[in-house]
């Protein structure tokens, strides 16, 4: 999937942010198939900041890859704040990065419901020593495509806003 230019220009700006204070990242992507790592990685040089990026579409890799809790699934869901968390630490914890972005969501077209619906998406966000946090952001019915790119856009601005 070519990336338009204001994800690439996102893309250069983290990893500029991230090579000047020394830090790796990670990305732990489940609704996005790896479209956030994929931003980053189109930039040549990259490998200096990308540390690794985890795919966890299912909730077995979720548990497995990331160490979310089955307890969590099971609770909240795999779309939900704790689990965007955890995946987000979980990027952490399972590579050498410094910072990293999780997402979970309804890229659709069906699969939602009243309470999860199509375009809702839940972001982690983790820094090495910090607590991690988590937003959510409701894209609307826009279409799989657009939700996924939406999200990529709003993943690479959330890791802006940590590293700023």
């Amino acid at each position: 999937m070519p990336f338009d230019a204001d994800i690439t220009v996102k893309a250069e700006r983290l990893l500029a942010l991230a090579r000047a204070q020394d830090m790796k990242l990670a990305t732990a992507e489940s609704c996005t198939g790896g479209l956030i790592g994929g931003a980053l990685t189109a930039i040549a040089g990259s490998s200096d900041v990308v540390d690794r990026g985890f795919i966890t579409y299912s909730n077995e890799a979720k548990q497995q890859m990331l160490g979310v809790s089955a307890e969590s699934l099971a609770r909240f869901g795999a779309v939900s704040e704790a689990v965007a968390k955890e995946m987000a630490y979980g990027a952490l914890a399972h590579s050498m990065a410094d910072a990293a972005v999780a997402v979970t969501g309804v890229a659709g077209p069906g699969g939602g419901s009243e309470e999860k619906p199509v375009g809702l998406v839940w972001f982690g966000i983790a820094v090495q020593g910090q607590a991690p946090e988590a937003f959510k952001m409701l894209f609307g019915d826009i279409g799989r495509d657009g939700i996924r790119t939406e999200t990529v856009r709003k993943a690479l601005d959330a890791l802006i806003d940590a590293l700023s």
